[in-house]
């Protein structure tokens, strides 16, 4: 299980070392990085000679301890000055800090790796012991994936582009440990295509089971940080969010995901007869325009409506939302009739959380999404293609909108 800080240690961390910024969190966590590496400095020599410092009962050896070397060595929180023990015979040689060896900060940057990948604390710990020969114990683990905490609060807060022509909005579930119950929240996902055709996820944020209010929240968030203006959100269907989003981004169009509709129909359907009700809604969603849509709807609902007729009350009730994407030409289509690509990064999410079946809080679920994130961001160097053609037709169709954005 992953050994994790409680409140209480943390604000009494809080209280020792008077935390009051950003460099204060780096410069305990660094003063707390220099005396683990001593420790294990000191257990390296202990192992080496057979014997605790000062137990000369339990010694048998003629060796014996000689002072310290003290040595500069980088590290992710700078240079810092360690004691290198000594022993009198000249046999000792720490593994952690090799003798000719100056720079060590490649073992923090193994261990966050592993730990992005959705690791345990304790495989990282055997991991690092298989390649490098160092007992890294669970606990240290822990201490050092929380130094990237003040990093995850620089990204979350960042500033944003002033446009995003589209928007997805969708959220991912799990178990976390509050206050000694075991809860559902939900991780509120927001990724953006900017006005240059890149994407970018452009915040995680953890809450209660996915509601509209918090939704609301996170809008009022992204204008905070600098979005003045969105042409499409993408969302699913949940109750409340289309006035969500008109509260704070009135002029906005909104396409609720086709999938979501679809599995949300699939729940009347019986299971001997959902693919072919599947192909028959192809010829909805892939019409040439509305009206098309309308009409092979029609078809469909006296078609299944008398066996099925909960599978397409939501359609009938949310039609509007359901086809906003009509108004677009196909290549804009194809990017926003469904919330897929947000769903793409969940199913990374999901690789390297697979291992978690519960998160002992939300900072370990937000360490591991966020060096997820960074992980699938990476990936994307590339816009989308044939962008230059996707924005001739935006401007055709929003150029008051979007004149005072292009440069």
């Amino acid at each position: 299980m992953e050994n994790v800080l409680t409140k209480e240690q943390l604000f009494e961390f809080i209280r020792k070392n008077n935390i009051q910024s950003v460099s204060n969190i780096y410069e305990s966590l660094k003063d707390l990085f220099k005396d683990l590496l001593q420790s294990f400095l000191e257990a390296e020599i202990e192992e080496t000679l057979g014997y605790e410092k000062y137990d000369v009962k339990n010694k048998q050896t003629t060796n014996f301890r000689n002072g310290y070397t003290q040595k500069t060595v980088k590290t992710k929180f700078g240079e810092m000055e360690i004691d290198i023990p000594r022993d009198r015979e000249g046999e000792f040689e720490s593994k952690i800090i090799p003798k000719y060896k100056r720079d060590i900060s490649e073992i923090e940057d193994k261990i966050i790796a592993l730990y992005s990948r959705g690791m345990t604390t304790r495989d990282i710990h055997e991991q690092i012991k298989d390649i490098y020969g160092i007992e890294v114990s669970a606990e240290m683990v822990s201490k050092i994936t929380e130094k990237i905490i003040p990093e995850i609060r620089e990204w979350q807060n960042r500033p944003l582009e002033k446009i995003y022509p589209f928007i997805f909005m969708d959220a991912i579930h799990y178990k976390i440990k509050d206050k000694g119950k075991i809860v559902n929240k939900a991780a509120y996902v927001v990724l953006g295509i900017n006005i240059e055709g890149y994407k970018d996820v452009l915040g995680i944020w953890i809450g209660e089971s996915e509601s509209s209010k918090f939704w609301l929240g996170v809008l009022n968030d992204l204008k905070t940080r600098g979005v003045e203006e969105v042409l499409l959100f993408c969302v699913d269907g949940l109750a409340g969010l289309k006035e969500a989003i008109e509260a704070v981004f009135p002029k906005s169009d909104i396409q609720r995901c086709i999938i979501h509709q679809l599995r949300n129909s699939f729940k009347y359907v019986s299971y001997k007869h959902i693919k072919e009700f599947s192909r028959d809604f192809k010829k909805v969603y892939q019409a040439t325009n509305e009206e098309e849509a309308f009409e092979n709807f029609c078809q469909i609902k006296e078609k299944w409506g008398k066996q099925y007729p909960y599978a397409f009350r939501s359609w009938e009730s949310n039609w509007d939302l359901l086809t906003s994407f009509f108004k677009f030409p196909p290549e804009i289509r194809r990017i926003i009739y469904t919330t897929n690509i947000i769903e793409g990064v969940h199913r990374q999410f999901r690789k390297v959380t697979k291992s978690k079946s519960v998160f002992p809080n939300d900072i370990a679920l937000e360490k591991m999404l966020y060096l997820a994130t960074k992980n699938v961001v990476r990936k994307w160097t590339q816009r989308y293609r044939n962008w230059d053609m996707i924005l001739n037709q935006l401007l055709i169709m929003y150029p008051e909108r979007l004149r005072d954005y292009i440069k």
